[in-house]
């Protein structure tokens, strides 16, 4: 800014004596007015070279750096379709009421009655949300060959275990693995609220 109104001020003075000069009989102060127009002259192109010089060493103007914006958190609609899956094991077979239950203080056949009930409604809560299928389809306590290569996860080796593999062994539980899942979907109102599992009942009088 006060490098421009320098020129300016040089730019009009330059001018001045230039036209005063067009006006003026040539002598000592025409000889006057002609060296102080080129020291303006001078002055002036230094100031335009020293300008030019600044905003090369400033560069162009940067653009504003783009402030991150705060991601936000992901909502919890996994953990939301769990807890609704739970409640649907809650409602076809009680199992959240069975396993929040001391039963110690019952005796078996009480347990057992009740152990019926939650097995029939879960069940079938199973079979109809996830495809479940025994990763081996040999009876339990029959010998099987494990080969090279085998899925790390649908396998837990008891015992002797030596080298790579193929391993021999004892089939002592078949393993369940499901090849599809039909989650139900939960639309939230408020995504920062986990759906209840089961609501408290109250009987009006």
């Amino acid at each position: 800014m006060a490098t421009r109104v320098i020129s300016i001020v040089c730019c009009i003075a330059l001018l001045a004596l230039n036209a005063w000069s067009l006006f003026t009989e040539p002598g000592v102060f025409h000889s006057y007015s002609a060296g102080a127009s080129l020291a303006l002259a001078a002055a002036l192109l230094l100031i335009i070279f020293l300008s030019r010089d600044a905003r090369r060493e400033t560069g162009p103007p940067k653009a504003d750096i783009a402030k991150s914006m705060p991601v936000p958190a992901a909502d919890n609609q996994a953990e939301a379709e769990i807890v609704s899956f739970l409640a649907t094991l809650q409602e076809r077979g009680r199992l959240v009421d069975f396993l929040m239950e001391d039963v110690t203080t019952y005796d078996d056949a009480q347990v057992g009655a009740a152990a019926r009930v939650v097995h029939e409604g879960c069940r079938a809560a199973l079979q109809e949300h996830f495809n479940i299928r025994p990763v081996r389809e040999e009876n339990e306590g029959s010998a099987v060959t494990i080969p090279v290569g085998y899925a790390a996860d649908e396998y837990r080796l008891i015992g002797n275990i030596r080298g790579a593999g193929p391993f021999s062994g004892t089939l002592v539980h078949r393993g369940w693995k499901t090849e599809w899942v039909k989650l139900p979907r939960v639309l939230r109102a408020n995504p920062d609220h986990l759906p209840t599992i089961a609501p408290a009942e109250v009987e009006l009088k």
